[in-house]
């Protein structure tokens, strides 16, 4: 199982990026899939996530600027963040397990991880 993030990259506030990860090698035709972010000093927190009937689960700091979604035929995942913001800066990390359910967000419910890729919001 691989999961590879790009698109990273350093932005201005109120800017836009969007995110990839390219999924490889699961058994199953379709898993749950998520973004988490991790600052310098502060732990790893849950971003959004997509299960695997389609719906979507945002964190409160990212409702109304970040979407996610997912190309089934391509395996890959998307995050789209728009009004970018400083405190969005982060290294963020796609994730992926068989399910996700309501505590999508604790990242011990995942069992695959990318490698991240850097988001960095300053003026």
């Amino acid at each position: 199982v691989q999961l590879l993030e790009s698109g990273g990259g350093s932005e201005q506030p109120g800017g836009s990026l969007r995110l990839s990860c390219a999924a490889s090698g699961f058994p199953y035709s379709d898993v749950c899939m998520a973004w988490f972010r991790q600052a310098p000093g502060k732990e790893r927190e849950g971003v959004a996530a997509i299960d695997m009937d389609g719906t979507t689960n945002y964190a409160d700091f990212v409702k109304g600027r970040f979407t996610v979604s997912k190309d089934k035929a391509k395996n890959t995942l998307y995050l789209e963040m728009n009004n970018l913001k400083p405190e969005d800066t982060a290294m963020y990390y796609c994730a992926a397990n068989f399910w996700c359910g309501s505590m999508w967000y604790e990242a011990l419910r995942y069992s695959y991880w990318g490698q991240g890729t850097q988001v960095t919001v300053s003026s």
